[in-house]
């Protein structure tokens, strides 16, 4: 299943993590893909909010993975600097995915043959050369699907 729309500022792209960030739960791995700017972590942001974690979340690029503790565990992956997901399953990067609570993984294509099955995949391109309007495309598997239909509901950006 798909779903898309297009978020009009960073504004949106936080509203619309913060809704599905209400809607997950553990063992959820949420995988994005979009290029360097494109809003990744301002979604991941809004996750931890709709999660209710209150730590400041920031890009993990540098320390590949920042744990935010909560009611529901965030573990906010990057795997931007790996060269495959073979250095991220040696660092413990499968125990995450199936521990107790939701990873969020940027550049998530780098690990696709350790990913599991299930994982909902979230896309954020630029439309234009606007600094604001992403088109956000999720792709779901059938575990997501009542996930897709909640957050869907709520739509309240995009046109």
């Amino acid at each position: 299943m798909r779903y898309s729309f297009v978020s009009k500022s960073p504004e949106d792209t936080l509203e619309f993590g913060i809704r599905l960030g209400k809607n997950l739960g553990p063992g959820d791995v949420v995988c994005l893909e979009g290029e360097l700017g494109a809003g990744k972590t301002v979604l991941t942001i809004g996750i931890a909010e709709g999660l209710g974690i209150k730590t400041g979340v920031t890009s993990p690029t540098f320390t590949i993975i920042n744990e935010y503790p909560g009611e529901i565990p965030l573990y906010h992956i990057d795997l931007y600097r790996l060269e495959d997901g073979d250095e991220f399953y040696y660092m413990g990067g499968e125990d995450l995915m199936y521990g107790q609570g939701v990873s969020v993984i940027e550049w998530a294509s780098r690990a696709e043959g350790i990913l599991p099955e299930d994982c909902l995949w979230i896309s954020i391109k630029r439309l234009d050369e606007s600094e604001d309007f992403r088109l956000i495309e999720l792709q779901v598997t059938e575990k997501h699907r009542d996930l897709l239909e909640r957050v869907s509901k709520s739509e309240n950006t995009g046109y």
